[in-house]
């Protein structure tokens, strides 16, 4: 199974982000990233899937993972019309001040608790649902004081069920998180034009064909796969503002529109003129 390493980028000056209804069902997408993740999926059935736990959940879900976890998208191949919440913390959230911070010694007990991967009953997900659900209604300062409630909450929850009975251990080095970081910023920042492999790997200090072999090893994915699926990302984000798809093509490197039209149908099943008509009606 390929393990793809997700970059999730927080908000502007933020150390954590709200996603809303990210939809993902049509996309088997087996991840981990430095972030944690507290998820609330409802209106679902599906598998819950992180590192070696695999079960079946009916309803809804409520699960924190750890930073580094594998897991599969929690909506992957739902048919139902459901809600789901997604929360990633940077993988420093409270680093310093919860060791300093008595209050928030429950926060950071939930944190290390995470390296485990948790799940949660049904009373607790009583408990959270409207207040998770609710959270992009709120101020960011607001929204940063009920996240840090509810992480409180779920540390005193007595239904919850540790998914692993050891530490999901982490794949790869931090000297390997930090490179990869480097080369995601390299990329956010020059994927409007060409991109070669060559100013890549100088910019990272590995010639050309250690750099394809580190970055197909990190990704599993070749360097011009991964490119052409985060300029396809990008894509989406523009056609859904009714962004013409011509604009949107250059807009986001590509080079043709017709590359452009099959590289988009081939990433989501759809060419970019349904996948914004379907959108926006």
């Amino acid at each position: 199974m390929k393990t793809r390493l997700e970059e999730v980028k927080p908000e502007e000056n933020s150390s954590y982000t709200v996603s809303v209804n990210p939809k993902m069902s049509g996309l088997f997408y087996w991840h981990f990233h430095p972030e944690f993740e507290l998820v609330f999926i409802k209106g679902a059935n599906s598998n819950r899937h992180v590192g070696k736990h695999l079960s079946r959940f009916i309803g809804s879900d409520l699960v924190f993972i750890g930073s580094y976890i594998p897991h599969l998208n929690f909506d992957y191949g739902v048919k139902t019309d459901y809600e789901k919440i997604v929360i990633h913390l940077r993988e420093d959230f409270l680093s310093d001040a919860s060791s300093i911070t008595p209050e928030l010694e429950n926060v950071r007990a939930l944190l290390e608790l995470s390296k485990h991967g948790i799940a949660f009953g049904e009373q607790t997900k009583k408990e959270v649902e409207n207040r998770i659900f609710s959270l992009p209604l709120l101020s960011k300062f607001d929204q940063f004081l009920e996240v840090l409630a509810i992480l409180n909450l779920l540390m005193k929850a007595e239904d919850k069920e540790l998914l692993h009975k050891n530490q999901v251990k982490n794949q790869h080095t931090h000297k390997d998180h930090l490179r990869l970081k480097r080369i995601y910023q390299f990329i956010d920042n020059n994927y409007e034009r060409k991109i070669s492999v060559g100013e890549i790997a100088e910019s990272v200090r590995l010639s050309d064909a250690s750099f394809c072999r580190y970055f197909k090893k990190m990704t599993k994915l070749t360097f011009t796969k991964f490119v052409n699926h985060y300029r396809i990302e990008k894509a989406k984000k523009l056609l859904m503002l009714d962004v013409n798809v011509t604009e949107t093509c250059y807009s986001c490197g590509f080079e043709s529109l017709s590359y452009f039209n099959r590289t988009f149908k081939g990433v989501t099943g759809k060419n970019p003129q349904k996948f914004k008509s379907d959108y926006i009606n």
